[in-house]
């Protein structure tokens, strides 16, 4: 007999952002989550990069997924550009993922590295996770930001260098609390297990909600006016909107 019940479609990937400053740790943090979760979850990962793959070939190298499950987008332009103005790269990317292995159920979106302005269009991500490190200072948690205050996550990474860079990393997490209204924020060293835990317990959360329709995408509000640096520039670089 022909099989006459209705199956619901199933729902595509959550489409996780990743973003933050240069050096703290944003493709550190996806190959961290890959590792922990790739033997539970289906996993791909989309890097941004202006010129270059070096973030996918890094991804790649560590094994952490199929080399085929991890794509690479080549911005050329501004960072911000290829994850809020002009999403499409990225989408396609996306979407190719989700066809090449269906069903996936997490895609991790790194943005390029920049300041701390940069957030993602929900037009392209359900969620976001913004990183910080403690190497970059004890007091950037303070200076605030869309992506510090309105991120779904805020990650202070490499919570193990602390003591050599001289961050006390409880007042650290505690200003950038006070900064997100009671949005959650993570301590987090690869190095202790406990916060790699609540990390994966986190995102495990995340996918949960996503799949039960309770988790709406959130726009983290417009990014502040940024410096580029150009050589060819009288001033030596301009300041940029988006």
């Amino acid at each position: 007999m022909p099989d006459t019940h209705t199956h619901p479609a199933p729902t595509r990937s959550l489409r996780l952002g990743v973003a933050g400053p240069v050096g703290t740790g944003k493709s550190s943090l996806i190959a961290l989550v890959c590792r922990e979760l790739a033997a539970e979850l289906q996993l791909g990962v989309v890097t941004n990069d202006i010129y270059t793959d070096e973030d996918a070939r890094f991804l790649r190298s560590a094994g952490v997924l199929d080399p085929e499950r991890i794509r690479a987008v080549e911005t050329g332009a501004c960072p911000h550009t290829a994850i809020r103005d002009d999403v499409t790269a990225n989408l396609l990317a996306v979407e190719d993922l989700e066809e090449d292995f269906a069903p996936l159920d997490v895609v991790l979106v790194e943005s390029g590295g920049d300041n701390l302005t940069a957030t993602f269009s929900p037009a392209l991500v359900d969620a976001q996770i913004f990183v910080l490190d403690v190497a970059g200072g004890g007091d950037v948690a303070r200076k605030g930001g869309p992506g510090i205050g309105r991120a779904d996550l805020l990650v202070v990474n490499k919570t193990d260098l602390a003591p050599y860079v001289g961050v006390d990393v409880p007042q650290m997490v505690a200003d950038a609390t006070a900064a997100r209204d009671g949005r959650p924020v993570l301590a987090l060293s690869r190095h202790d297990e406990a916060s790699v835990e609540a990390l994966k317990d986190w995102v495990r959360l995340m996918l949960t909600a996503h799949r039960a329709g309770a988790h709406v995408p959130q726009d983290p509000g417009p990014m502040a006016p940024h410096f580029h640096a150009d050589e060819e520039h009288p001033a030596g670089g301009f300041v940029h909107t988006h």
